[in-house]
């Protein structure tokens, strides 16, 4: 029987919410699970990070301008709970203590009058344990116990999916209605442009015309400014102007070498104007499947 989920975007997630989050890289983590956490103490929610990490290397806030973490730590908004607290037994994971943990940090940030409540751990370390995936079930559905009928919290689950076996990761998604990615860097309702990171490059959505050349320009040379292989995933792009497809051509002359330019899944009639127009004039620029590992 086929699953279903609810795929949003950080920014997007609602009280309730309990999200699969895998990320491939440090840099994914951070673009990700940092929104997660500046939006929340930027709107006044309690954040809680399960970690034996320094609050200061938390991801997507290492370095941060404008974020004084300490006044939050000190404040209280900003937890940073060691797993020996909240999650360990003996130094194995206990599903139970942390299912108990979450609902004692509810109960206390509902005490505290928080606006709102931001959980998240990662779980890639307890995966590694012995039964470590039955362990992290468990938790998950404990966790799902604490957050689902709550109105005020909402919490990530996290993973390194490089550290995990296919099965793995297909039975931790089981666990979780909803499927948690980055925020869109440009969307005013006929483009939207949105990062990836496995490949890496740009998700292209709705239609690409000659009023939103520049918001493109600025996103394309985010991601090649970097170098190595450049995806655009152009499967959802409904329109393309010569103009755009010039602009890839020109990044895809200025990043030859050092990596390549590569159009994922486009649309067939877009596919034969890249051929017509981009090939002949621009072999460098290439058509890819943008299969995701």
């Amino acid at each position: 029987m086929e699953s279903w989920f609810a795929e949003r975007s950080v920014g997007q997630m609602l009280p309730g919410d309990h999200a699969w989050f895998s990320y491939s890289s440090q840099e994914e983590q951070d673009y990700v699970i940092g929104a997660f956490l500046r939006d929340g103490l930027l709107t006044a929610d309690k954040v809680i990070y399960v970690t034996d990490a320094d609050p200061h290397e938390l991801p997507g806030l290492r370095g941060s301008d404008g974020f004084d973490l300490d006044s939050y730590l000190r404040t209280g908004q900003l937890a940073v709970l060691p797993r020996s607290e909240t999650c360990l037994t003996a130094g194995v994971l206990d599903p139970g203590r942390m299912a108990a943990s979450f609902e004692d940090a509810l109960a206390r940030a509902e005490r505290d009058r928080f606006r709102g409540v931001r959980i998240t751990a990662d779980m890639t370390w307890a995966i590694r344990q012995r039964s470590g995936r039955l362990r992290v079930l468990d938790c998950e559905a404990g966790v799902d116990a604490a957050i689902a009928p709550s109105t005020t919290a909402m919490a990530i689950c996290q993973v390194d999916r490089r550290s995990c076996t296919r099965d793995e990761l297909a039975a931790l998604k089981e666990t979780h209605e909803v499927l948690v990615g980055a925020d869109p860097e440009f969307d005013d309702g006929v483009l939207t442009i949105t990062r990836t990171f496995a490949p890496r490059g740009l998700r292209l959505t709705g239609e690409l015309d000659g009023a939103r050349h520049t918001v493109f320009a600025e996103a394309l040379h985010s991601v090649t400014a970097q170098g190595g292989d450049i995806h655009l995933n152009l499967r959802d792009l409904r329109f393309i102007d010569l103009g755009a497809l010039n602009m890839m051509a020109g990044a895809a002359i200025r990043m030859a070498s050092r990596g390549s330019l590569i159009l994922d899944e486009p649309p067939p009639d877009l596919t034969e104007v890249v051929q017509l127009v981009g090939g002949p004039m621009h072999p460098w620029l290439r058509i890819g499947t943008g299969a995701r590992p």
